[in-house]
This record gives C-alpha cells, sequence and structure tokens, in this order.
C-alpha cells in the first residue's frame, strides 16, 4: 500500500534542516522556495486553503526534484514522494499556460522515443547545434549500443537485464555498451530484452503518474526475471527502485528491489586486474543528485574510479549541489538551472580536472553545455564506467 499523503504531511516538524539543503532555496532566499515551505503550500492544498495555481504553482514548478533534502532531514520526511503527487495535482487542477503545454508536450512526445529522439538527432552528428544543450555527437555515438546478450567471461554468477532508457540509448549508447562488458567481465550474462521501453522517471518528475504506472508496469514485464536490473542512468534508477510505493503492488517491490544502478554492481563483484595506465589523470566525481540523494550511492562511483590506475581522484567542494539538469528542468526553467550548471561549473574548475565522471545523463549535458559556456569546452564528461572498462578491469 502506498502511504497516504496526509501522514506524508504530518511528519514534517518545521526545524528547517532542509533548508541549506535546496539549491533554490539557495539561490532566492525564499521560504516558499525551500522544501519546508512547499511542504506547507501542500498542507493548504490538501486541507483546501489555498488553490494549487498562481503562486502556489509557481513555487512547486521550481522545485528541482534534486532530493538533497530527503537524507537532510532528521524526521525522514518523504519529500520525494510529496513533491512527486503535488506535481500530479498541479497538472490537474491548474493547467500551465499554452505555451508551457506546447513545450512540455513537444519533449514528452519525443524523448521517451528512441527512434524518433534519433532521427531528430541525427543533425549533431554533422555538427549542428540547435541548443546550447545538445552535446558533441559523431555518428557511431548516435549508432553505439550493446548487443542483446553479453555472456560473463568465465563462470556466470548472475543474470542481469540492463535498461539501456531513453535519451541514455541514443546520446550515450557508448556507456551502456561499456557497462555490458564491465558485467561481463565480473561474471554476468548480461540482457538487454528488445521489448524495453521508457520507465516512466520524466513522466513521474513532470506529474503525469497514470503514464508513469503505465511504464511501470511494461518495464517490470519486460525485465522481470533476472537476477539484478541494472540501470546507467541515475534518474531512471531511481524512479525504478521506486515502483514499489508507485504501484503498490508485491511484484513490484519484489522487482524494485532488484534495481541496481551499475556502479553499485561492479562495485559489489570482483574484476579482473585493469591494466596499467600512462600518465595519471585528475577526475572530478560528479554527483548525480538521484543516485547520491536519491538512491544513497556516493561511495561506489568512487571506490571504481580508484581502480582505474591512471585516476587521481579528486573531490570538490558542495559535492552535493544539483547541477540544474533535474530531468527537464532545465529546458522548463532555463535560468535557475543555467545558474546552478554555471555554479557547479566553476567548483569543477577549480579542482582542476582532466575530465569529469558522472552516472547520469542529464547531469553530463548540462554540466559539459556549462563548460562549454565557461570556455572549458575541452574537459570530456564520461560515465565511470566507461574509465573502468577503457582500462581493462
Amino acid at each position: 500500500m502506498s502511504t497516504p499523503t496526509r501522514d506524508l504531511l504530518d511528519a514534517c516538524v518545521h526545524c528547517g534542516f532542509c533548508l541549506p539543503a535546496c539549491p533554490t532555496y539557495r539561490l532566492w532566499g525564499e521560504e516558499m522556495d525551500s522544501p519546508r515551505g512547499r511542504i506547507q503550500l501542500m498542507d493548504m492544498v490538501e486541507r483546501d486553503e489555498a488553490p494549487v495555481a498562481g503562486a502556489v504553482a509557481t513555487h512547486l514548478d521550481r522545485c528541482l526534484g534534486c532530493l538533497a533534502c530527503v537524507p537532510a532531514c532528521p524526521s525522514g520526511v518523504r519529500y520525494d514522494l510529496l513533491i512527486e503527487r503535488a506535481r500530479a495535482v498541479r497538472r490537474e487542477r491548474a493547467p500551465r499556460s499554452m505555451r508551457a503545454r506546447a513545450v512540455e508536450s513537444a519533449l514528452f512526445a519525443v524523448v521517451p522515443r528512441p527512434g524518433l529522439l534519433r532521427a531528430l538527432s541525427w543533425p549533431l552528428a554533422l555538427g549542428l547545434r540547435p541548443s546550447a544543450l545538445a552535446p558533441r555527437m559523431t555518428r557511431a555515438d548516435l549508432r553505439a549500443a550493446p548487443p542483446t546478450l553479453t555472456r560473463a567471461s568465465g563462470e556466470c554468477v548472475m543474470s542481469v537485464a540492463l535498461l539501456v532508457g531513453c535519451v541514455q540509448r541514443v546520446y550515450f549508447g557508448r556507456v551502456n555498451e561499456a557497462a555490458a562488458r564491465g558485467l561481463a567481465d565480473r561474471g554476468c550474462d548480461v540482457a538487454v530484452p528488445p521489448e524495453q521501453g521508457c520507465c516512466g522517471a520524466l513522466h513521474l518528475h513532470g506529474g503525469r503518474d497514470r503514464e508513469a504506472r503505465r511504464l511501470a508496469e511494461a518495464a517490470i514485464a519486460a525485465l522481470d526475471g533476472y537476477d539484478r536490473v541494472v540501470v546507467t542512468a541515475a534518474g531512471c534508477g531511481s524512479a525504478m527502485k521506486g515502483y514499489g510505493e508507485l504501484l503498490g503492488t508485491e511484484r513490484a517491490h519484489a522487482f524494485a528491489a532488484r534495481v541496481r544502478d551499475v556502479t553499485e554492481l561492479l562495485a559489489e563483484l570482483p574484476g579482473p586486474e585493469p591494466a596499467l595506465g600512462s600518465r595519471p589523470r585528475r577526475v572530478v566525481y560528479q554527483d548525480a543528485c538521484h543516485l547520491l540523494h536519491g538512491q544513497g550511492v556516493r561511495e561506489q562511483p568512487r571506490t571504481l574510479l580508484r581502480q582505474v590506475p591512471d585516476v587521481e581522484l579528486v573531490e570538490i567542494e558542495d559535492a552535493g549541489l544539483c547541477c540544474g539538469s533535474a530531468g527537464t528542468y532545465n529546458l522548463l526553467q532555463p535560468a535557475a538551472a543555467r545558474e546552478l550548471g554555471e555554479r557547479k561549473a566553476r567548483t569543477i574548475l577549480a579542482a582542476r580536472p582532466d575530465l569529469v565522471a558522472t552516472a547520469n545523463p542529464g547531469c553530463a549535458l548540462q554540466v559539459g553545455a556549462a563548460l562549454r559556456r565557461l570556455g572549458r569546452g575541452d574537459i570530456p564528461v564520461v560515465h565511470p564506467a566507461e574509465l573502468l572498462t577503457a582500462s581493462g578491469g
């Protein structure tokens, strides 16, 4: 059974520990742009003391959904569930402007359909970049994809279904290839079930709860029956680990318990000795919010990076602050996202890295764009699995 919204709201004691963890509160210093303030607004809407339109809708829309407030809360408030439900109510009761609805409809018509997204992305391989967020691509990048089945190297210790994702499948197929190779090197049979589709993470984040449930049920049907379900995109993994709460069924809870981020599983399994590298490279690991705050995965990616012989892992200040990607946030709230992206890029540049590693496609696009705006588009942004498999580990 899903937790009643009233119980979730009543868990907040309004202590304020969430305020310094919240990126939008730090940007604007406005109480209603903090988790505590937004919970007050949600409570008023729940009690029919305020409409969800107008200022209430504006403050809900400004939330990144980065979940930094969740581990910061001493009372264990499930703000992640609250903001998902509040956005569903906002979408139903207070439709956005015609222009905003058109932009959102276009996003949801394209992004969850990898075939269409790939077809529209071929200009990138020709050097055309219609948006600052658009990545630099080659034809090989757009075609990259793991095999339908990658057999374990040596004895098989477990079977794995790999979610290839939507944006991840189109722009970061090389990450999925690296994940499949790395898992096979550690004794996994890695399957890519062809019937899989969108996991519903963006829909859940955007308040499209009915579509999210439908896609979650389809994902379970496509990926069930394996020892583990592995995800290379932090936002997708966070959503899939929440399928139990979303759907409220025993099957969904059991499925969610088998979901792992690829860095979790790679760190858990012993692998081959990595090959010696050339010169040491300074690597900044950029924490993806839905991996760090949403899934509590911090050390595993760092453990993997430390296994690469030519990597010197460099920490940055304020590592848990959101980069501003947050699903579709950087498209729907571009000004705030740009400021957060450039804050993140400046802290990264202060560490003088040779490259940046991150475990989420949205973060890779956002950080890459911010680095380009600051004149450092020469710094590559990669996934930890790519560095590990490149070293032979």
